[in-house]
């Protein structure tokens, strides 16, 4: 028994030294790609965290993703980044370990209700922090009105959630199906039994692609054709604007595309 419990200790230190290594990697690569505001990452990356909190649980997947994007961050800045301490670390904590709770128990159902939780609580956490308290109250910036801020993490949310989902979604279950097959010894057994013998259900995993690309293709068509576009050329200026604009039409675009495509697409 004891031998057993050492075993598991060490899988599960293992595997949060993997995850954190393979996070900060992979976030590094797209660091330099940021959102229309100038700030805030793409980050496909965080297809890694989602796949080790189906395999490994939600403390692997918490602290890796934690570390991982706080070394990402700091080589990018070459110093301990203040922002990510403050920000990115606590919502990527929060939210692989909730998305490695939620899948203690496997399927798809939960898997694609873990994804699109997972982002939003994680995501809008970063947002929150990042603006308020590292961006006006840490360095005194972001000299805006109340309301311009709250678009901001509000905004923020939106970007790094359209930019994730297609790739939580797309890219970590065959991500699954492949660690099932390959080293069925460190999976759990209900993941091994619904990956690797159940269909995943395509027209559950097109709606989650198709209803927030709807969303931001009408949030774009708002942002042209009513006073939503005034409030934010007021707010930000016509170049953020204009970025805001393609990122609606942009995303709900692609989201669209790969939910129709995910939906006729055979096994």
């Amino acid at each position: 028994m004891k031998a057993a419990g050492k075993t598991r200790t060490s899988i599960a230190i293992t595997a949060t030294a993997l995850c954190a290594g393979l996070y900060a990697i992979g976030s590094y690569l797209t660091a330099y790609i940021p959102s229309p505001w100038g700030f805030g990452q793409f980050r496909p990356a965080v297809v890694i965290p989602s796949l080790f909190a189906v395999i490994f649980g939600p403390v692997p997947s918490g602290v890796g993703a934690a570390l991982g994007t706080l070394i990402a961050d700091s080589v990018k800045h070459g110093y301990i980044y203040e922002g990510s301490l403050i920000a990115a670390v606590p919502g990527n904590f929060i939210g692989f370990y909730l998305f490695g709770y939620i899948m203690k128990r496997f399927t798809w159902g939960r898997f694609i209700l873990a994804s699109n939780l997972t982002l939003t609580v994680a995501n809008l956490i970063v947002a929150t922090l990042y603006v308020f308290i590292f961006k006006v109250l840490y360095l005194g910036q972001l000299a805006l009105q109340f309301n311009a801020l709250l678009f901001l993490v509000i905004g923020l949310t939106i970007w790094w959630f359209v930019t994730m989902l297609p790739f939580v979604l797309l890219v970590t279950p065959p991500l699954i199906r492949v660690v099932a097959h390959a080293f069925p010894a460190i999976v759990p057994e209900d993941v091994k039994t619904h990956s690797l013998q159940e269909e995943m259900p395509k027209r559950t995993f097109s709606l989650a692609l198709l209803l927030p690309g709807l969303i931001m293709l009408l949030m774009g068509i708002a942002t042209s054709y009513t006073a939503f576009g005034e409030f934010l050329l007021n707010l930000f200026g016509a170049l953020t604007k204009e970025l805001i604009q393609l990122m609606f039409y942009g995303s709900g675009f692609i989201m669209l595309v790969l939910g129709v495509s995910v939906l006729v697409t055979r096994k």
